[in-house]
Order: structure tokens, then C-alpha cells, then sequence
């Protein structure tokens, strides 16, 4: 959640006329996050976060807008799309899809405590089983496919260690991508900055614009390995085993599913190494951004295999 685009006070009083929520107040950029431009919206109904989308086209929002409306529908903490004067969920903005979505309160956290991580992961497991009737699919964009083309893109500018271990990595998930697994929607980054915390509970999961189909093992492992991780990238098992307590504690995990759970931690660690790898050396120009220490999770996976 960065700004790319900026949006004028009179650009935002213009958008705000195909919506019933008031009158225009306040625009506040928010600059966590590399993806999306992202604000803070306040009118006189109330607050509410606006994204234009950079990378999003305008064919594929609506399988995201209407996953959230889903979920939020199904009992999940998530934001609930705002809908048009015309029923529509999606919009454009400075040429771009934009969407409204209700502000969520509480805060993210960041070092967990064992409570939040059990909340965070019941909340995660309430989500898979909430998303098996959702109608619509999203294969996943960033797995296989995309991590082999990354390899290839990003060859030239690694190290000698660095490029030998993300190709044997890549190597070893090709045979092993856990397709035969339980599957259905994923959130593919429950981040410690993609919760909401009141307290030890979850307020709401956020950023839902990674969601797509997958094996849930792998929805779990890449939440856990930023809730458990420690600030030398390492794996703390307390609050590791707490999450995962907190996801059985609404769907039991089966032994097939156990048994592959430390490779779909390996299988997080390339997703992100590699995608934070392609923000570091061909980053996007913008306004506010933030890009992320493509090591951390080069040097979890490197612990994770020991």
C-alpha cells in the first residue's frame, strides 16, 4: 500500500458523485506497502479506504470486490465493498481501477503475541472454509509459471550463491507443489501489516489482492512464516504452533496436509524472496513506496533447510 498515483482534492470530489457518501473532507495517503496506491478517505458519512490499482486491470477487480463482499457476508473480518450509485463494485480513478472499501478498525502489530497469532490463524482457517462456495476462480499468478520466468529475469543480477539456491529451490517445488492437497481461496499474503488487531483478536484481514486458488497449506505457511518469524529470520515455534493451533481449532489439518507443510514453507519463502528480489532491482518510480528487505526471506529459507 503505497501512492503511485496521486489523486487531487477535485479529482476525489468528481469520483465521489457516482457514490452516496457525502460530502468530500479529507485524503490521506497511506505509505506502507509496494503494490497499490492507497488512502485514507474521510467524508461526512465517515472514513473509508480508496486503492487505485497499478498493476490490477479493470477485467479482473471484480473477482476481488466481490471475494471480499463474499467473505465479509460469511461472518470473516475483512472490508465490505462500497457499491455505486449504479450497483457497481469497481470504478476508475486518473485513468486507473479504483474501489472503495470500508475502514476497518485496529491496528497491525509488529512482533505477534501467542494469542493473535491463534486468533489470526482461526480467522485464516474461518476464510478457507467461507471461500469453498465462491463461485467465481483465480488461478494463482505468482507460483510456479511466474517463479521459473522470475529465475530467468533475475539470473543476471544475482550472486553466485543466490542464483544457485533460488534455482534449486525452484527445482525441488516443480516436483513438489502440493496440488493434490486440499485447495480453494487463498488470501497468498496474510502479512503481519495485512491483519488488523483489536487487542489480542482479529478487527479485519486486509489487502486481499493476492487472493486467488491454492492449496491451503501454502496460504498457512506463508502466514506463518512472517507471524512466527524473528528478527533474524528465524522460525519462533511458539508462535508458530500457536497459529497453527488457532487454524485447527476451526479446520483440522489432515496428515497429508502436515506432512507437506514444511515444504509449502519453503515454497512462501521463494514466492516472496523472489518477488521482493524483482521490487529491489526493478523497482517501480513512485511518490511514496517502501521496498521490502528481498534477505529475510532468503535467509528464513536458508534456516527452514537446515
Amino acid at each position: 500500500m503505497s501512492v503511485y498515483t496521486s489523486v487531487s482534492d477535485a479529482e476525489m470530489r468528481a469520483f465521489l458523485t457516482q457514490y452516496d457518501l457525502g460530502e468530500f473532507i479529507a485524503l490521506q495517503g497511506i505509505a506502507q506497502g509496494i503494490t497499490n496506491s492507497n488512502y485514507f478517505l474521510t467524508t461526512s458519512t465517515g472514513r473509508y479506504v480508496l486503492t487505485v490499482f497499478e498493476v490490477l486491470t479493470q477485467e479482473e477487480l471484480p473477482f476481488f470486490l466481490q471475494l471480499n463482499r463474499h467473505l465479509s457476508g460469511k461472518g470473516v473480518a475483512c472490508p465490505a465493498p462500497i457499491a455505486r450509485k449504479d450497483g457497481k463494485l469497481d470504478s476508475v480513478l486518473a485513468g486507473k481501477p479504483a474501489c472503495l472499501v470500508t475502514c476497518l478498525k485496529g491496528s497491525d502489530t509488529g512482533w505477534a503475541t501467542e494469542m493473535q497469532c491463534f486468533h489470526t490463524g482461526a480467522m485464516l482457517a474461518k476464510m478457507h472454509l467461507a471461500g469453498q462456495d465462491f463461485p467465481l476462480k483465480m488461478d494463482n499468478p505468482r507460483y510456479d509459471v511466474w517463479w521459473r520466468d522470475a529465475e530467468q529475469q533475475l539470473r543476471p543480477v544475482l550472486n553466485e550463491s543466490d542464483a544457485a539456491l533460488l534455482h534449486q529451490e525452484i527445482a525441488f517445488l516443480n516436483d513438489h507443489l502440493g496440488k493434490h492437497l486440499p485447495s480453494g481461496i487463498i488470501h497468498a499474503d496474510l502479512f503481519k501489516d495485512n491483519v488488523l488487531l483489536d487487542g489480542e483478536e482479529v478487527a479485519g484481514f486486509i489487502d486481499f489482492y493476492y487472493a486467488c486458488n491454492g492449496n491451503f497449506m501454502y496460504d498457512l505457511a506463508i502466514a506463518v512464516n512472517d507471524w512466527a518469524r524473528t528478527a533474524d529470520n528465524r522460525l519462533d515455534q511458539t508462535l508458530a504452533d500457536a497459529f497453527i493451533r488457532g487454524y485447527e481449532s476451526v479446520r483440522p489439518l489432515s496428515d497429508e496436509e502436515r506432512a507437506y507443510f514444511p515444504t509449502a514453507q519453503r515454497a512462501g519463502c521463494i514466492r516472496f524472496w523472489v518477488s521482493r528480489l524483482l521490487d529491489f532491482h526493478f523497482p517501480q518510480s513512485g511518490e511514496m513506496t517502501f521496498i521490502k528487505d528481498p534477505n529475510a526471506f532468503r535467509d528464513l529459507l536458508l534456516n527452514l533447510r537446515a
